[in-house]
């Protein structure tokens, strides 16, 4: 007659373990749990029998006892041609991987294109399929951020949309390295520096603006005029028009800080095309220090975020958040510095 019961795969089971242990299934749980409501010699017989048997957890059935997912989402509310135009993105998307590599969590990469995209991740969110979300690019009126805080889905944004940002977020001192760059063009004797910012709607262009303009201010001999500065979109496109502008208005510049480095290839290839020598007739200063500036010609001086460090500082920060639900968030702001090249 056969006999009727669980059938064997090879696979060691929670039951097998607490057998071996010598304890209920519920206690052999909280031990692999990490529980701390566990005595010591408890823990250590069933720890043992875990390491016998060669018992792996399953995350699935575990995350779902916990109620989470052991997923995060990335998520870039940019076009896809904007992610793989923008180093930026690149180097957060480094930073971020290489700090959850030694996690259990997956990454789940969301781009935001469109009304529909938009309205997928909503549901998505609302349906709290993620633990977490990194934000990146978060422009003033973006619903997103509100989004979260209704969900009371932990969130960590990369930047701020004001200086009074009430989420968590992870930084870098925008106007700092703006300020550096503009002292630096002064300091070689140029006068008539001009800026290209990034959309005003963001609050990482706002402060790059900032910087130039307090830099200006603080240099007795100069007092420049509002032409100087011309409005873009962190795009090249948009650096190339910014740029025709200025010359176009403004022939007698000297100086151009651009508020990114691909804003500032934009700018390069259009004072190439005005017959304009870099930095011999202007000099030119980008932000982010990435690789476009040190492959550009001549080699672009720059100011360097440390941007995959601000991808595994939001990681910490969404983790921790995770773990701590009401803990104070992160506020962190990181130091920027000025990288001189040959072009200004």
């Amino acid at each position: 007659m056969a006999a009727y019961g669980r059938r064997r795969t090879g696979r060691p089971t929670l039951e097998d373990v607490a057998a071996r242990a010598g304890v209920g299934r519920g206690t052999a749980s909280r031990v692999i749990n990490g529980s701390p409501r566990v005595r010591p010699a408890t823990r250590e017989a069933v720890e043992r029998a875990v390491a016998e048997l060669g018992y792996v957890p399953n995350r699935a059935a575990r995350a779902l006892a916990a109620n989470r997912t052991d997923a995060l989402a990335l998520v870039i509310p940019e076009p896809e041609t904007r992610l793989f135009a923008e180093p930026y993105f690149s180097g957060i998307i480094r930073g971020v991987s290489a700090e959850l590599a030694a996690t259990d969590y997956q990454l789940l990469l969301t781009l935001i294109g469109t009304p529909q995209e938009r309205r997928r991740l909503g549901q998505f969110l609302t349906a709290h399929r993620v633990d977490g979300v990194l934000l990146l690019s978060v422009h003033a009126d973006d619903p997103l951020p509100a989004l979260l805080e209704r969900l009371a889905l932990p969130a960590v944004l990369s930047g701020r949309r004001t200086a009074r940002e009430p989420m968590p977020y992870v930084d870098s001192d925008n106007a700092g390295g703006a300020r550096a760059a503009t002292e630096h063009l002064l300091a070689t004797g140029r006068r008539a520096i001009a800026t290209i910012t990034g959309p005003l709607d963001m609050y990482v262009a706002r402060c790059r603006l900032d910087g130039y303009r307090q830099a200006l201010a603080a240099a007795a001999t100069h007092h420049p005029a509002p032409p100087l500065i011309a409005h873009a979109d962190f795009t090249e496109e948009g650096g190339r028009r910014a740029m025709a502008d200025l010359l176009d208005r403004n022939p007698a510049l000297d100086a151009v800080f651009a508020a990114s480095d691909v804003m500032a290839a934009g700018a390069r290839a259009v004072l190439r095309e005005r017959g304009r020598r870099v930095p011999d007739d202007v000099a030119l200063v980008g932000f982010d220090d990435s690789p476009v500036a040190r492959h550009m010609e001549p080699p672009l001086t720059s100011v360097r975020q440390p941007i995959e460090e601000m991808g595994r500082a939001m990681v910490r920060a969404l983790l921790g958040e995770i773990a701590e639900r009401h803990s104070p968030g992160a506020r962190l702001v990181l130091p920027t510095e000025l990288v001189l090249r040959s072009s200004g």
